[in-house]
């Protein structure tokens, strides 16, 4: 019988059983309970907002603590996302925060590409879950999750309108990531500021089309006060860890000569509104819109990107194996057409470089020829000049032998004049007189 034969079957002739006794599936909530809680969950905030707005001061407001950190300076070259992740414990639940923040947000005189960090990081969390989801063997009940469930946009409270670095920020960041936007600061501006400001932003969020997180009205039990929550974005949140004794008690507030700011007290600010919404309320359909929306669109664009289809051209249903398949075919051929036109190009690579060896070596041959001409006529002159040189050499000698024979002649010669001459005065004494 088809799948689909069984699927009517099931559908139309469905009937209620009643049961005789107690069976035990109504403690399945209380075991997925007790499964979550034993496991822990985990959740991750990104903080993007100008250096100085106070993002690391409402993070321990919010979550009532000190946390660790280094404060930021304005003097940074470019946009750095630091990662902190935490171990909290409330009751007997365990949550593994993760705070992110944007270090140099703003802080830069050409703020042209201070999002693509930003975007940038958000992406590689995306790409780091979708890879240990194609993994052959899986581990994601025991993988961190880095992926981020909700965006704090911290907005100066300058109670004119949003900068631009905003606007474009939000419009590449909403759907990627769910943007909750607060306005940082909010006692430095007066109430009735506040709310046109408040009206000038949703305005301008509107008119440029960016879609910032809604709180859900789906679910019966908090429709109500989510309704009413989504007309008051953005929140104006004040932050601090100092307390201070009003009345009987210890309350955190921000103390001015003017006066005092309860961070708690709803007539002075919306931080509680914010906690409500962030934490106790809404903090597990953040973790599912991560996964069911914002996530779901990256994996779908980057399967897309790999060639993955549900359905064929015709639109039928297109398995994986199909479209593995294929795509894998399909690179295989452009493999093989790729290794072709390597081959060609090598082989046309090598006939150019045959000919260029070809024309050095007539290069080289007619220089060698004409070297070889030209020591020979070296040569020949050489000789030449040698001959000349030994007939010089030949002409000398003979002169010089000429003239030793007549120098030994004459002095024989003058050797027998003296001779006869002193013969001559022996013989006649008186020509020695004379």
């Amino acid at each position: 019988m088809a799948a689909t034969d069984i699927a009517r079957q099931v559908g139309e002739g469905c009937r209620t059983v009643p049961l005789a006794g107690h069976v035990g599936f109504d403690s399945l909530p209380d075991q997925l309970v007790n499964k979550s809680v034993s496991q822990g969950f985990c959740f991750n905030i990104l903080c993007v907002g100008e250096t100085g707005l106070g993002k690391s001061t409402l993070m321990d407001t919010l979550f009532n603590t000190k946390f660790e950190g280094e404060p930021a300076t304005h003097t940074q070259p470019g946009v750095q996302l630091r990662s902190n992740t935490y171990d909290l414990q409330e009751s007997n639940v365990g949550l593994k925060l993760t705070i992110v923040s944007t270090v140099g947000f703003g802080d830069q005189i050409n703020k042209e590409d201070s999002y693509k960090p930003i975007v940038e990081f958000i992406d590689a969390q995306f790409e780091a879950y979708l890879q240990e989801e194609l993994k052959i063997r899986r581990v994601l009940h025991t993988y961190h999750d880095s992926r981020i469930h909700a965006c704090l946009y911290f907005i100066a409270p300058t109670g004119h309108s949003l900068k631009s670095l905003d606007l474009v920020t939000m419009k590449k960041l909403d759907s990627k990531v769910n943007i909750i936007p607060i306005i940082a600061k909010s006692d430095t501006i007066s109430k009735s500021e506040l709310t046109k400001f408040k009206i000038k932003i949703t305005s301008e969020l509107v008119s440029n089309g960016v879609q910032i997180y809604q709180f859900p009205t789906d679910d019966e039990s908090v429709a109500e006060i989510n309704g009413t929550m989504n007309a008051h974005l953005p929140f104006a949140v004040i932050g601090s860890t100092e307390e201070v004794k009003i009345g009987n008690k210890m309350m955190k507030a921000r103390q001015y000569p003017w006066g005092t700011v309860q961070v708690e007290n709803e007539a002075h600010c919306d931080f509680v509104k914010l906690r409500e919404m962030l934490i106790r309320v809404n903090m597990e359909d953040l973790r599912e819109q991560t996964h069911t929306r914002h996530y779901e669109l990256y994996r779908r664009c980057k399967l897309e990107e790999m060639g993955f289809k549900d359905t064929d051209p015709d639109n039928k249903p297109f398995s994986l194996q199909e479209t593995y398949e294929a795509k894998r075919n399909e690179f295989l051929g452009e493999l093989q057409k790729k290794e072709e036109e390597m081959r060609q190009m090598f082989v046309q690579r090598v006939k150019e470089k045959e000919a260029e060896l070809k024309e050095a070596e007539k290069e080289l041959h007619e220089k060698f020829d004409r070297l070889k001409k030209l020591h020979q006529d070296e040569k020949k002159k050489l000789e030449d000049k040698k001959k000349s040189l030994d007939d010089e050499v030949n002409a000398f000698k003979q002169r010089k032998t000429a003239a030793e024979l007549l120098q030994s002649q004459g002095s024989q010669a003058g050797g027998s004049q003296t001779l006869k001459r002193d013969k001559e005065k022996k013989n006649n004494p008186w020509l020695c007189t004379e």
